[in-house]
């Protein structure tokens, strides 16, 4: 566990050169990594998500494809076909870019609903089933798509089934104003195409992905994860709290922390620091609960509704010791 943390230092290290001001995002992408989730990034244009998350899959040799979702694409654009080969009239599978190990689902909410449907087989069971033939994805298998909160003309809600499927769904920010200085000093000194050497090796972030099964969880934190979860199902601001899998993704997000902290076990401060993060995106707000100036402020105002309920939620339970 000693070296995880070093790992991910270089890791912030390198990315944090090209893309300012994201230690805190990179860590949250690097948990995820480990804990075998998905993430969502929200935030207006122009915050580096493509960039961030290129630079991310590059940073450690991992394959990386973009796929730009439209309102007009099918689901073969993005898991491939069986076509006839010209040469011998063979069938043959052909994959489609969600054949890689990092994806960038880009404006996700742009795609229909047969594509988005198309997508949760991958994400749950890292394989994708054309004319009854199952494929598997190579791993490691992670999506990170990346979506507008302020732009809602020609975008289809993401369906909960889908949203339970995301480990993180992590709201970017805009940079501070010494960051935004940092980036206009920097701006153009490094090509978006530029070649990157990869600064974690294949064979560390195998053995990293190994350490969280071996991480030690107390009685007492299991009870205070499913408190935490069960405490959204009784608010009565929540029309729908968390599910069963919203427990269970906690967990592995509170023992890839603890990896990434060198600790062979996990403690409190794992599991709130990944709480919002994991539930914001899992729970419904009852209408009633929104004040008029919330509803007229679009998702962002929602969206800190959300949180600041589950905020006052995980301050209800106490902290185990």
């Amino acid at each position: 566990m000693a070296g995880a943390g070093a790992i991910l230092a270089r890791l912030q290290a390198a990315i944090g050169r090209e893309v300012i001001g994201y230690d805190a995002v990179v860590r949250a992408l690097t948990d995820a990594l480990l804990a075998e989730g998905h993430v969502l990034l929200e935030g207006v244009p122009g915050l580096a998500k493509t960039y961030l998350v290129r630079t991310f899959a590059q940073s450690l040799d991992l394959s990386f494809r973009r796929i730009q979702f439209t309102p007009d694409m099918l689901p073969a654009d993005i898991l491939g076909a069986t076509i006839i080969n010209p040469k011998d009239r063979s069938f043959e599978f052909r994959p489609g870019p969600i054949f890689a190990q990092v994806i960038l689902a880009d404006e996700i909410n742009r795609a229909p609903p047969k594509v988005q449907s198309a997508l949760l087989e991958a994400m749950q069971e890292g394989q994708v089933t054309i004319e009854g033939q199952s494929h598997p994805l190579p791993r490691p298998f992670m999506v990170i798509a990346t979506q507008n909160p302020i732009e809602q003309e020609g975008t289809y809600p993401l369906p909960e089934a889908e949203l339970d499927r995301f480990l993180f769904r992590w709201i970017l920010d805009y940079p501070s104003a010494n960051d935004e200085v940092t980036i206009l000093r920097t701006r153009g000194d490094v090509p978006d195409d530029a070649p990157r050497t990869p600064v974690v090796t294949a064979a560390e972030l195998d053995r990293l992905r190994a350490l969280p099964g071996q991480v030690h969880v107390t009685d007492d934190l299991y009870l205070y994860i499913t408190q935490v979860v069960r405490e959204t199902r009784e608010d009565a601001r929540l029309l729908v709290g968390a599910s069963p899998r919203a427990s269970v993704h906690l967990l592995n997000a509170a023992r890839a922390a603890a990896v990434l902290d060198g600790r062979a076990y996990v403690i409190p401060d794992d599991v709130r620091d990944f709480a919002l993060p994991v539930l914001s995106h899992r729970v419904i707000v009852k209408p009633e609960a929104l004040t008029l100036s919330t509803q007229r402020g679009g998702i962002d105002r929602v969206t800190e509704t959300v949180r600041a309920i589950l905020a006052e939620d995980l301050a209800r339970i106490d902290v185990p010791r």
